[in-house]
């Protein structure tokens, strides 16, 4: 049977519940009572439903609460993929769509979505 891994004892139930009303981040909050819950006593597959998570995800949250403490429930946010256009590329983009299409030069009376990637294609032709 796999061996529990234990909360460090830095922090008491009752710090973390305040901890975790008075922070902006729900999931932080759900895990931060969820590891409450465990201290209190609680099963671990009880505290688990309680973070809505299963006891396997409520176990990898106890690595890096043990880890970092409170701020190590947040989500990582990842930087994501780079922009595909400049500034002055969005800027130009923003302003041929508020202005809308030439039904003469364009071939629509309105954007579409396919018409918006023929033109962000011209522009980025046009830079290079």
């Amino acid at each position: 049977m796999p061996r529990t891994v234990e909360i460090k004892p830095s922090h008491r139930s009752s710090e973390l519940r305040r901890l975790a009303a008075s922070t902006k981040d729900a999931n932080q909050s759900r895990r931060l009572l969820s590891i409450a819950a465990v201290l209190e006593g609680m099963s671990r597959a009880d505290a688990a439903k309680i973070g809505g998570m299963d006891r396997q995800t409520l176990r990898d949250w106890v690595h890096r609460f043990n880890a970092l403490g409170p701020a190590g429930l947040k989500d990582n946010r990842r930087p994501g993929n780079p922009r595909r256009l400049s500034v002055t590329q969005q800027v130009e983009l923003a302003r041929i769509v508020e202005t809308g299409p030439d039904p003469v030069v364009d071939g629509v009376v309105r954007w579409r979505r396919m018409d918006l990637q023929r033109v962000i294609e011209v522009l980025i032709s046009a830079e290079s």
